[in-house]
């Protein structure tokens, strides 16, 4: 049945805040995501620009609707004729919608999670990265790789390497690393992080076997910025991650000249060596501000509701780097400390359901994340929800979430981060074919969600009619 212009209602005003409601007393006061909201609804956030973009440019807007959006079978590609063909993501099968300029790469709205990626046999750190998800380009010094790195082997004795392509931020979830750097050396256990700028050589040093394998996350930034500290506007002049906390190595040198030593470069996403008659770690001294460091996640100064909401996770964010638009980023790293206590007062605690222009690529170093139940996200798993793709809770989570007593407590000894880019990130054929690890239930634990929508016996059945 057609309808009349005459017979709808409108809002009016460009630009404006609006708020509208099909039935009334469904929109909650003063708050946006509350335990319960009105007839067993489900609040659902759609983001339309980054969390952090400026205040009067910043575009959101929170849903209450009878079921979240991420409710929905696997992802399909559409051919035009009305048929769908799977692009089947697990087993041996090949990827479709594959970027055009990069081959092995391909574009797709699917949730992903794959289950903890195990150690290849016989690799080192640098031969053990395999690239999961990335946007833009090294060449053009625009844009992000994500990779996982294991290592059953310890680095060659004499071999340095080094990423030309972009500043690397290394986040260890199990094994400790040594890192002798040109600089000077650091360790970095699990729950710190160590960034290792564009063009420093490095090797990575560890007691590693087969039974004691390495294993971690990588997120490497092309440009157009380097990583920062996030400005922290009106929580003031500290907290968050401050920067007295983070560690510099001094100098430190080695006499090493007449053996053979191997340097590898990772040079436009590809590999190359050169071999040199002298060791790169021969720095006596050193002064400037193109340098590794490293920070302990622990020492994060968690900010945080005190009263009611469950807030944007920017509020975790340890590092940026920024685009050209202000407020929007290339990569941001945003790290959920463990310990926090939870506080908030009528609110559905979890994080609410979402729809975000960004893409969102999750770990965990320990522990459990909030959100998920069972054993699915594990510690050295990893997810990616998509620009746009939805994702929330699963199932268990949001019952559990809705009636649980809203006491204070603490999170526990749980650390899980998040990379997060305004661009999209195409999935590598590893990551979807190769490693094995793919979920192929993931979207199940959403459809197990049931509608709890009970209307005001006056509005049962569809409606479109509003109020304002």
């Amino acid at each position: 049945m057609s309808l009349k212009d005459s017979e709808l209602e409108y809002l009016s005003g460009f630009g404006s805040y609006h708020s509208t409601e099909a039935i009334p007393n469904t929109l909650p006061i003063g708050r946006n995501s509350p335990q319960k909201p009105a007839h067993g609804l489900i609040c659902e956030k759609l983001s339309g620009s980054a969390f952090t973009a400026p205040r009067k440019e910043n575009k959101q807007t929170f849903l209450y609707r009878i079921l979240p959006a991420v409710v929905h079978g696997k992802w399909a590609v559409y051919n035009g004729s009305g048929q769908i063909s799977n692009h089947e993501i697990n087993g041996n099968k090949a990827a479709t919608n594959q970027s055009p300029t990069q081959p092995d790469i391909s574009q797709i709205p699917d949730q992903l999670r794959w289950s903890p990626f195990e150690a290849e046999e016989g690799k080192n750190f640098v031969t053990g990265m395999r690239l999961v998800c990335s946007g833009g380009s090294p060449e053009l010094k625009n844009g992000l790789a994500v990779s996982i790195y294991t290592a059953t082997e310890p680095m060659p004795k004499r071999q340095g390497f080094y990423s030309a392509d972009g500043d690397m931020l290394i986040v260890p979830q199990q094994g400790t690393l040594n890192v002798q750097t040109e600089l000077g050396k650091l360790v970095v256990e699990p729950t710190e992080i160590v960034v290792i700028p564009r063009g420093i050589r490095f090797r990575i040093d560890a007691e590693v076997s087969a039974d004691t394998p390495l294993r971690g996350y990588i997120m490497e930034i092309f440009g157009p910025n380097q990583f920062e500290l996030p400005d922290l506007g009106v929580i003031g002049s500290s907290g968050c991650a401050n920067p007295r906390d983070f560690k510099i190595p001094v100098a430190a040198y080695t006499e090493d000249y007449g053996t053979e030593w191997e340097i590898i470069s990772k040079y436009a996403q590809k590999l190359f060596f050169i071999r040199q008659n002298h060791t790169p770690f021969d720095v006596v001294g050193w002064h400037g501000t193109h340098y590794p460091y490293k920070y302990d996640l622990k020492m994060f100064n968690a900010i945080n509701s005190v009263s009611f909401d469950h807030l944007d996770p920017s509020i975790f964010t340890v590092l940026t780097c920024q685009s050209p638009i202000h407020g929007t980023a290339i990569a941001d790293f945003v790290a959920i400390p463990p310990s926090m206590w939870v506080v908030a007062e009528d609110t559905y605690r979890p994080p609410w359901f979402h729809r975000n222009c960004m893409s969102e690529f999750m770990g965990l170093i320990k522990g459990r994340h909030g959100a998920k139940s069972g054993d699915g996200f594990a510690p050295g798993g990893a997810s990616l929800h998509s620009v746009m793709s939805g994702h929330g809770p699963d199932a268990v989570v949001h019952k559990m979430a809705t009636e649980a007593p809203l006491a204070p407590f603490k999170t526990g000894d749980n650390m899980s981060f998040m990379f997060e880019s305004s661009l999209f990130l195409g999935v590598s054929t590893w990551a979807l074919n190769v490693c094995g690890k793919t979920q192929d239930d993931y979207n199940s634990h959403w459809e197990a969600i049931v509608p709890t929508f009970k209307p005001p016996e006056l509005f049962s059945g569809e409606s479109d009619a509003s109020t304002q």
